[in-house]
């Protein structure tokens, strides 16, 4: 490690400790429930986030992801453990973790050969649908649980359509303990669902679920302590750890190698393992401000090795999972070292506060299993691949419906088949895709005269030959300019425009230029950016009709009356939002209803965005106001004053004050790199300004002002007020002169 790196790696360890910790409380809950909802010990999660977040952070190819045991598996290791041990749930445990250490050794393969590519053989609907079928088996067998029945047996479907039964039994025999286990599952339900609503800025340092768990352990203590009297709570729905946690690690049994179900097992836990690692790995890079690439080759490599070393410890798989990484990543989380605090902290947890942990009721935990299942199955999920076409759904559906049905192989095996067959319904023709499925499609030169990296598609471009595409661009340098031409292509499918779209992304956030040309030629049936693209009329079974709402009627009408131009189509052009550091570690969808004018040169949009994914995610709306000054100002972040930015301070963003001023100071936390420059811009004039008008969020970076109100899209008279506070303060602002 060189000095310059050595020094910036001491400067972020405090954010990285801080990160780390804030990611253990969110993994030490879900370590337990995960364990739990899959029937192994609950120590056997905390093992695997544990023993991943030390290798892993020693060894892995990426900076931001958090490693552990993954939702995904829950489902495959629950079926594992009862196909492979009967009615001795321990010793079909005993024999999933051989499976286990197998499936990392297969991993360790992947990561050797080069196989990270397999994840983009997988259509991206099915997918979804795959992990909504994932969804459904958790929230199914863990709302029982959470309502104090750890009885319930069944298929997915049969424990869905027992739901009702479980909450007749609880009146049918409302005893002390029942009501009592049946509360603690619906009101930690109840904080998972609305702590999101919560706008105070210290509740939000700790996560939801580590709420849930101290609730519960509070609980339990209110009971010893205050009344003074049993906890009335059966010991089987309360954590149980062995008493000598370092010598109980339980040894793998490997006596069923040679049976034909060990080894489906072994490939059910490879498949999920590898495609939520990929699928978590590539969302995460997304969030990155640094705009890194991990190494997802070298990534299997680690998380297998890492696999089998839990394995014959009593853990279960670790993968790369998602919510927890983009906990670490709102953290302030800038390198591998948050995942390793991440896993120190919780082995500090398992040995500190072992009695503690052991007081947390089962229906606490599994109330955050089902909140997990119904974020992974959620019907806006439905809603949402529904705006991108309704063949998307379709795909979808068939994946949820099959893997619901027939078990998680199976399912994306028939998402992938049903794909390629409406794939082919759509363009009406067999041959296009037969007759050059292996035909070099993708030709890329670099450009003489320009410099440019020209890369043309031929034929048709499907997650079946997307590789092909990937492999060209990836030579790319993302700081170079890329122009992508699919006018020679018939058909464009909705993972490849869900792909390019990501390369757009990471292009314009490392200061290249990412441009798509000739799908001009090609029609679509939605206004979504990423549905799919053809040279011939969709059949109309595919059609959306599009309408007006009626703030879109308002804002058409206040266009005119401003002598403004209004566009309410959705668009993936993002107008540079990326170099704005409040963009940093958000990923947005699109934009749509702008308003904009030429001669005042500014343009005024609503924006979908999101931040975090899965349990973590959190779906943002808002609008905002992007002015194009002619004359650059230092760059700087004006926002309402809170208690997290003193917490911030420490960490190296400082509030800037004016002694003469305290009611601005004490009103708004202001902060640049350039202090001085920053202190010459805010005179008396911009600072009373400020003082007596609405507070919104405004950045600057050279010569663009970035303005943002509430967690909201704005009303009409807002938006007035907007266009208002923009013009007066562009007036004083053009006074100023940069010395």
């Amino acid at each position: 490690m060189s000095n310059t790196n050595q020094n910036n790696f001491m400067l972020q360890l405090p954010r990285n400790i801080f990160s780390g910790f804030v990611v253990s409380l969110v993994a030490l809950p879900l370590g337990l429930g995960l364990a739990l909802a899959s029937n192994a010990p609950p120590i056997s999660g905390i093992i695997a986030a544990i023993v991943g977040g030390i290798v892993c952070a020693i060894f892995g190819g990426s900076q931001l992801t958090i490693t552990g045991p993954g939702n995904g598996l829950v489902v495959v290791v629950l079926s594992s453990i009862a196909i492979l041990g009967g009615d001795d749930l321990y010793a079909g445990y005993l024999y999933t973790l051989a499976a286990i250490i197998f499936s990392g050794a297969f991993l360790i393969f992947f990561g050797l050969f080069r196989l990270g590519a397999i994840g983009e053989f997988f259509p991206s609907s099915a997918l979804q649908g795959m992990l909504a079928a994932i969804g459904l088996g958790i929230l199914a067998k863990q709302f029982h649980v959470m309502l104090g029945f750890t009885d319930s047996k069944g298929s997915t479907v049969e424990l869905l359509l027992t739901i009702p039964n479980s909450f007749i039994r609880i009146f049918q025999n409302p005893s002390k303990e029942i009501l009592l286990a049946a509360f603690i599952g619906l009101f930690s339900l109840f904080i998972l669902f609305f702590y999101s609503r919560i706008r105070n800025k210290f509740l939000s340092l700790i996560p939801a679920p580590m709420w849930v768990v101290l609730l519960a352990i509070g609980l339990n203590y209110y009971y010893d302590i205050i009344i003074n009297s049993e906890y009335p709570i059966d010991k089987s729905l309360l954590i149980s750890f062995p008493s000598d946690v370092l010598n109980s690690f339980p040894f793998p049994n490997f006596d069923k190698i040679f049976q034909m179900e060990f080894w489906s097992v072994v490939l059910s836990l490879t498949l999920i393992a590898t495609i939520e690692s990929l699928l978590s790995i590539k969302a995460v890079d997304k969030l990155d401000p640094q705009k890194r690439r991990s190494n997802i080759n070298r990534d299997l490599l680690t998380l297998g090795g890492a696999t089998v070393i839990s394995g014959f410890i009593g853990g279960l798989n670790v993968v790369t999972v998602i919510a927890r990484s983009s906990v670490n990543v709102n953290n302030g989380g800038s390198n591998r070292s948050s995942n390793f605090f991440h896993a120190i902290f919780l082995l500090l947890f398992i040995f500190l506060f072992k009695d503690q942990i052991q007081r947390i009721a089962l229906p606490a935990l599994a109330a955050i299993l089902v909140y997990t299942g119904y974020m992974l199955s959620s019907p806006q999920n439905f809603i949402r691949i529904l705006k991108i076409g309704k063949e998307q759904l379709l795909i979808f559906l068939i994946t949820l419906v099959t893997s619901i049905i027939s078990g998680i192989i199976f399912g994306i095996l028939i998402g992938i088949i049903s794909t390629f067959i409406i794939h082919v319904f759509i363009n009406n023709s067999f041959f296009l895709f037969s007759r050059n499925i292996l035909k070099p499609n993708i030709l890329m030169y670099k450009e003489n005269e320009t410099g440019n990296y020209y890369v043309s598609v031929k034929n048709f471009c499907s997650f079946l030959n997307f590789y092909k595409l990937k492999n060209k661009i990836d030579q790319i340098p993302e700081n170079e300019h890329a122009i992508i031409d699919f006018s020679l292509c018939e058909f464009v499918d909705h993972t490849v425009m869900e792909g390019i779209n990501d390369y757009r992304r990471v292009f314009k956030r490392k200061g290249g230029v990412f441009e798509i040309i000739g799908l001009d030629v090609h029609l679509t049936d939605t206004q979504h950016p990423f549905a799919i693209r053809k040279s011939l009329p969709i059949k109309d079974f595919f059609s959306i009709n599009k309408n007006l709402t009626k703030r879109q009627l308002s804002l058409e009408k206040l266009s005119k009356v401003l002598g403004l131009t209004y566009d309410s189509d959705r668009s993936s052009e993002f107008r540079s939002l990326d170099k704005f550091i409040y963009f940093k570690t958000k990923v947005i969808d699109y934009q749509n209803n702008q308003l904009s004018s030429e001669k005042n040169n500014f343009s005024f949009f609503d924006l979908s965005y999101s931040e975090g994914a899965f349990i973590a995610r959190q779906e943002l709306k808002a609008s905002f106001l992007l002015i194009n000054l002619k004359h650059n100002i230092p760059s700087f972040i004006l926002d309402k004053e809170s208690f997290l930015y003193s917490i911030n301070e420490r960490f190296g963003y400082n509030d800037i004050d004016f002694k003469k001023h305290p009611v601005f100071s004490n009103k708004f936390f202001l902060s640049g790199a350039n202090e001085s420059a920053i202190r010459n811009l805010f005179d008396s004039s911009l600072i009373l300004f400020f003082e007596k008008n609405q507070s919104y969020y405004i950045e600057s970076r050279n010569s663009q002002l970035l303005i943002k109100g509430r967690d909201r899209f704005m009303s009409i008279e807002e938006i007035k007020n907007l266009l208002t506070f923009a013009t007066e303060l562009v007036s004083i602002l053009k006074n100023f002169k940069n010395e």
